[in-house]
């Protein structure tokens, strides 16, 4: 019997800079220029508390994993089950008062179609059907 190599990490990100991947690098790099938006716009108090939540949020975006999962996908999996959180219940207690009527099984005798039996193979003729994407309707077809 063949034997195959099995890939064992399949979900281990490229590193490109250091420790640092590509996923992560985009996250800061969206959180410098959120707060060099924030540096123009604002005064120096407000700028710094939202540098603070700004650099927490894209640490916790990049570094932080649950499960072995990205952060992000914990927050997306989270909004999706408050959204639409999909438990079944099932009830036993439930009871059909309604009687189904037993019908017997009727067996119909058909007769099977006869086999075709072709005198020649068309597979020459399908294959300019395909090649001329249509164009070339065939011998035997009537349109």
């Amino acid at each position: 019997m063949q034997q195959f190599v099995v890939p064992q990490f399949i979900d281990v990100e490229a590193k490109i800079i250091g420790p640092i991947t590509a996923r992560q690098f985009l996250i800061f790099l969206a959180a410098t220029l959120i707060i060099a938006l924030c540096y123009r716009l604002l005064h120096f108090t407000p700028f710094l508390i939202v540098t603070i939540v700004v650099v927490s949020l894209a640490g916790t975006f990049a570094f932080v994993k649950i499960n072995g999962r990205a952060f992000h996908y914990f927050v997306l999996n989270l909004l999706q089950t408050t959204r639409r959180p999909n438990t079944r219940v099932w009830n036993h207690k439930i009871v059909i008062n309604e009687q189904v009527e037993k019908t017997p099984i009727q067996k119909i005798d058909y007769q099977p179609l006869p086999k075709r039996e072709y005198k020649k193979s068309r597979l020459a003729e399908i294959s300019l059907i395909v090649d001329t994407s249509g164009k070339y309707k065939g011998e035997n077809q009537k349109f």
